[in-house]
């Protein structure tokens, strides 16, 4: 089968397209056709040696795909061969087969395409979590989402509104705000050009935001920070511009604000029943209509290295997908 490895930790331009074994599974697994593969942030940081997850050379990025079960381990009672699933891989995605654990294996609807199935677990479960287990969101509060157009953020402005919550999206162009806002965002916030603190106090009415919603950090963290109501919670969830923030803890005291962190990859192995529900609630919301994948473009396999590029640059409004196989 092809698979798109890293051999060597670096840029994705180092990523080699290279034929390899069907890989073999164990009891508990089962082996997946990969129609699509999400392209996420840690595909990036995992082929440059800087994600917490660390698997030996040679490997395929790749976290979450969508397929075909071709093979099913012996203690696998949930699942059989020719369902259509959702996986959870970590790793291994951008190739035409992979296995996985089948804990992290979800079956999907029939009227749930690949593309759009590839797209859904990483953004939306992240921000479901984040929004729905860690920030306990609640109707008539007021959500503030830093990179607004990525993935997560706009995944967080979409279900945000869903849960009844006034939106700001900030974002760093007028084209990706005009993105968030077609999603449902309330007001919009141009950080290029405009003051964000000055701007949320403005549309809060000095109050603030009950719940900020950051997957970039950087600069603009504390600035969002100082910008957060009374009892707010503030949601670590990633740092897409290269640096961790490092707070002022006098302000988590003024504010009497959580600072709050997001690690749904963890949280879905250690809370599996709480996160398939999640799932299954996400699936749900799809089938209902009440949230929609926005896909940026689809690539080819050999064309992956370009969507890990755009996503570096920050050039991924929404969601890329690599279309493995047809």
């Amino acid at each position: 089968m092809k698979a798109l490895l890293c051999t060597s930790y670096g840029l994705p331009e180092t990523l080699e397209i290279s034929e390899v074994p069907t890989p073999k599974i164990a009891a508990d697994e089962v082996l997946i056709q990969v129609k699509a593969c999400g392209v996420n942030f840690p595909d990036v940081l995992i082929i440059q040696n800087k994600y917490q997850v660390k698997p030996p050379l040679p490997f395929a990025p790749g976290g979450e795909v969508s397929g075909i079960i071709l093979e099913v381990g012996e203690k696998v009672n949930h699942l059989k061969k020719g369902d259509r699933v959702i996986a959870l891989c970590g790793w291994g995605g951008f190739a035409e087969e992979v296995v996985v654990n089948a804990k992290r294996v979800f079956l999907i609807p029939v009227d749930l395409d690949f593309i759009s199935a590839a797209a859904t677990l990483y953004t939306y479960g992240t921000s479901y979590y984040a929004l729905k287990d860690r920030a306990v969101l609640k109707a008539g509060e007021t959500l503030l989402v830093l990179g607004a157009a990525g993935g997560v953020g706009l995944a967080a402005v979409e279900l945000g509104k869903m849960m009844g919550a006034t939106v700001i999206a900030a974002a760093s162009t007028d084209e990706k705000l005009a993105l968030c806002k077609a999603k449902g965002a309330d007001f919009t916030i141009n950080y290029s050009t405009e003051d964000l603190r000055k701007m949320v106090k403005e549309i809060t009415g000095e109050r603030g935001a009950d719940v900020v919603f950051d997957p970039i950090g950087g600069d603009l963290s504390e600035v969002a920070l100082r910008s957060i109501a009374w009892k707010g919670r503030y949601l670590v969830v990633g740092f897409a511009s290269g640096d961790i923030p490092m707070f002022p803890n006098n302000l988590a005291l003024l504010k009497g604000c959580s600072i709050v962190g997001v690690f749904w990859g963890s949280f879905s192995e250690r809370q599996p029943q709480d996160n398939q529900k999640n799932i299954v609630e996400l699936l749900s919301l799809h089938k209902n209509g009440k949230i929609k994948q926005h896909i940026h473009k689809i690539f080819t396999l050999e064309t992956a290295p370009q969507a890990l590029t755009e996503l570096i640059n920050r050039k991924v409004k929404g969601k890329a997908v690599v279309k493995v196989c047809d």
